[in-house]
């Protein structure tokens, strides 16, 4: 029993070290928050860099693309590439594994041929905190009337939406 609680704490503790930073610029090369980079006159790079499940900083790194979008004068702005870098558990915590093995062995010594094989299962407990996690989007930007194809975003729908979850 002490051996359970003890695992709790120690998983309580690990995921309070890195939680996801509130929505804001990129302060320090490893830092989390928002970078961009301009490649053209209306076509950028926006990267979120955060900590956790994906889901988060994607929506961060689609709000930030919303707010440059409408700083550079756009209402619109198409996402042409995604590139999304972390795992679906990201966020961390407790995760139970189960392992099965087997082993075999023979032994001719003095006394005649022995052989011997077993099955052995094990479960043990993964305590994981949150792991850095990015989302990176190309978007190009545009004015008045969106086009019907891609991935085409209102800028001021996305701030207005995502704004209220951060």
């Amino acid at each position: 029993m002490k051996v359970a609680a003890l695992i709790a704490v120690a998983a309580l503790a690990l995921t309070g070290c890195a939680t996801l930073a509130p929505y804001g610029p990129q302060m320090a090369r490893d830092g989390q928050g928002y970078s961009e980079y301009r490649i053209e006159s209306q076509r950028w790079r926006v990267t979120y860099q955060g900590i956790g499940a994906p889901g988060p900083v994607a929506d961060m790194a689609l709000l930030r693309a919303a707010d440059l979008t409408v700083e550079q004068g756009y209402d619109w702005f198409e996402v042409t590439e995604r590139h999304i870098d972390g795992h679906p558990d990201s966020a961390g915590g407790l995760r139970p594994s189960l392992n099965i093995g087997y082993g075999g062995g023979s032994y001719d010594g003095r006394y005649g041929r022995h052989s011997s094989s077993g099955v052995g299962v094990g479960v043990g407990v993964n305590i994981q905190g949150p792991s850095p996690t990015a989302t990176t989007l190309e978007i190009v930007m545009g004015r008045a009337e969106r086009p019907s194809h891609g991935h085409i975003f209102d800028a001021r729908e996305v701030q207005q939406n995502l704004r209220a979850r951060f």
